[in-house]
């Protein structure tokens, strides 16, 4: 049987403030004999993810036999003791700022929350401010107690900068690497909703291929008979507006990179909006079919992709408790959803 020891606390100075580092001690058991070296600590020690301790051995804070031990990959032998320290979380990068948000739900371990459309999640270029990550580095940076040594807020799952909803993010790695196996596992529900161009026929489906890169535009994703990752979408049509566009709900299985945006595209129910995957000639098309002025407006002139994030459902990775979480669609996709049910079209 593996021990594990928590040996308290080692104060240090930084600056003018005083910091803590954490140590542990695990003993490998018989159990762990055999078994990598990350595996076995990230088993009995949970709260830290295996990709931490991997870090942490790189990083020169794990010693065995007296001596600092780096090799992630070493097969554990019973009696074997390693000594961890694990350094208090350092700041992010990117600095906080405080950009509302609209919070669902939250607690001492995670949060969820309504992403607006047009917020950028991560700064990266282009985009190095502004982000879901600086409001949140400001709304509860605090409180973060480090997502792989760093105080960062945990994304577990991403949001296009246009699509809107909800996203569920973690503050510590206890949470994170719960919620990311619930996301591995395909046990953490995200469903969607999209106008899409169409009449939807079936009206629902289950969507099955592989997405990687598209092989005539790199900056496309597209799906493709090999070489790419399985993804799994299962739609359903909400509603409908004649042969012109229909409301579609989406549960993802998998969660590639623009999967929706791609399987709608795949079966020709392009996204209304979507600027790299949206109906080729539009426009031709309702001027072509003579569609009302008012919706032909209302549908090219839509700014985004629509789509929304509207339900989320996980186990809580502390608590273990079911937690199940909806949003209404924003004032965007409601407007236009108005417009169609109000103008007759065939």
């Amino acid at each position: 049987m593996a021990l594990l020891l928590y040996s308290g606390y080692i104060y240090y100075n930084k600056g003018a403030s005083v910091e803590t580092t954490e140590t542990l001690t695990i003993t490998a058991g018989r159990e762990d004999k055999g078994h990598r070296l990350d595996k076995v600590l990230a088993t009995h020690a949970p709260q830290l993810s295996r990709a931490r301790f991997q870090a942490l051995l790189a990083g020169g804070h794990v010693v065995r036999a007296g001596k600092p031990f780096d090799d992630s990959s070493y097969k554990v032998k019973e009696g074997d003791v390693f000594y961890i320290t694990i350094p208090p979380a350092v700041e992010a990068v990117p600095k906080p700022q405080k950009i509302a948000l609209d919070i669902i739900y939250e607690d001492k371990d995670l949060l969820v929350i309504n992403k607006a459309p047009d917020m950028v999640v991560h700064p990266a270029a282009g985009n190095h401010d502004g982000t879901l990550v600086n409001a949140l580095l400001a709304y509860c940076g605090a409180e973060l107690s480090g997502i792989g040594g760093v105080k960062r807020p945990g994304i577990v799952h991403r949001l296009d900068k246009e699509t809107s909803g909800l996203m569920v993010v973690a503050k510590n790695d206890a949470a994170h690497h719960g919620l990311s196996d619930q996301l591995a596992a395909r046990t953490l529900k995200r469903t969607y909703q999209a106008i899409v161009w169409g009449l939807v026929s079936p009206a629902s489906g289950h969507i099955e291929t592989q997405i990687g890169r598209s092989k005539t535009n790199r900056k496309k994703m597209a799906v493709l008979a090999s070489g790419g990752k399985t993804a799994i979408t299962d739609y359903k049509k909400l509603e409908s507006f004649g042969l012109l566009a229909s409301l579609v709900e989406c549960r993802l299985q998998t969660g590639r990179t623009h999967q929706i945006r791609v399987h709608m595209a795949s079966l020709q129910h392009w996204l209304v909006g979507d600027p790299v995957y949206g109906r080729p000639s539009a426009q031709k098309f309702l001027r072509l079919n003579k569609i009302d002025p008012a919706i032909s407006a209302a549908l090219t002139d839509f700014p985004r992709q629509a789509l929304h994030a509207a339900a989320l459902e996980f186990i809580h990775p502390i608590s273990e408790n079911r937690v199940s979480l909806t949003s209404e669609l924003p004032e965007d996709m409601q407007g236009l959803l108005q417009v169609l049910r109000k103008h007759k079209v065939k």
